[in-house]
């Protein structure tokens, strides 16, 4: 898939952050550790993990980042959606093809 790899300089140093082409609400790169590690697309429904996430962010009006917060404090992990720094300058942004598994559904249970 592909994804836009944005360089940003803020007040604290330099932040790389992985993004979707074209932001979407229903759609996020999750990060484990401060690494991007999954892709959730609710809209994929091909997925059994996405399907789920789909219930838990459509239906209940949620978002992401509300979603995967509360499934990172309930399995005791650091999962987290990273959006660009509030006070920062973009420095560069570059196209990279990555393949990002969708989020375990032992972890959505």
């Amino acid at each position: 898939m592909t994804f836009k790899l944005t360089t940003y300089k803020t007040l604290t140093g330099t932040k790389e952050i992985l993004e979707l082409p074209r932001r979407k609400n229903t759609e996020a790169v999750v990060y484990l550790d401060n690494q991007p590690a999954y892709h959730v697309d609710c809209f994929d429904l091909q997925t059994e993990s996405n399907l789920i996430m789909n219930s838990l962010v459509l239906a209940q009006k949620r978002s992401i980042a509300e979603v995967v917060k509360e499934i990172a404090e309930k399995n005791e992990i650091n999962l987290s959606v990273k959006d660009a720094p509030l006070f920062s300058i973009k420095k560069e942004s570059r196209v990279t093809e990555m393949e990002l598994p969708p989020l375990p559904e032992t972890w959505l249970n």
